[in-house]
């Protein structure tokens, strides 16, 4: 369905079109564990992207969407220069735009995934100051900390998002990171 969409979009070339077929692809390569399925979904939204991007070239949403592609996708199987092509369109748009959240946010990603997890923490506490129930950017934020092996600040991160979504599942799927991680 999403590739007949996408190949419909790309005919249509109307902005609202290109950007939610595009968007439907990065949303559900985010969680892809196959690897060619992975590649094939990075591809398929990174063409989406790019020729929005060539249509529209203003459109800031766009250039934040080409990046995460190459955060959550490429940047997962083919090495940190993937990342950093992600990464370099995503500052981009914070260069024009420092308040733009989905870019920092993204940014803030592209560093725990690149392995910068100082960058990273400063990104994702931007968000969280901007945006203090961002659950996204609080998971992020806690296994930032986790990564970089300051366990006292990623359980505070932790205990906070388990307070934010209050689900008995989740609660539990977070206690045991915190128990990993003591």
């Amino acid at each position: 369905y999403v590739y007949y969409l996408s190949e419909a979009a790309k005919l249509d070339k109307s902005e609202k079109n290109l950007t939610f077929a595009a968007q439907l692809i990065l949303e559900n390569l985010r969680g892809e564990q196959d690897l060619a399925k992975l590649n094939w979904k990075t591809e398929q939204a990174i063409a989406l992207f790019e020729k929005g991007i060539e249509l529209y070239p203003d459109n800031d949403d766009l250039k934040i969407g080409l990046g995460s592609c190459y955060v959550f996708g490429k940047g997962r199987v083919g090495g940190p220069e993937e990342t950093m092509k992600g990464i370099q369109q995503l500052l981009s748009v914070v260069r024009k735009d420092s308040t733009n959240m989905k870019a920092q946010m993204m940014l803030g990603v592209g560093g725990y995934v690149s392995g910068q997890y100082d960058k990273a923490i400063e990104r994702l506490q931007k968000v969280i100051t901007a945006q203090p129930d961002n659950l996204e950017a609080i998971a992020f934020l806690a296994d930032t900390y986790a990564a970089k092996g300051d366990k006292e600040e990623a359980i505070k991160w932790y205990m906070i998002s388990k307070r934010l979504v209050n689900d008995p599942h989740y609660s539990k799927e977070v206690d045991e990171r915190i128990k990993l991680l003591r």
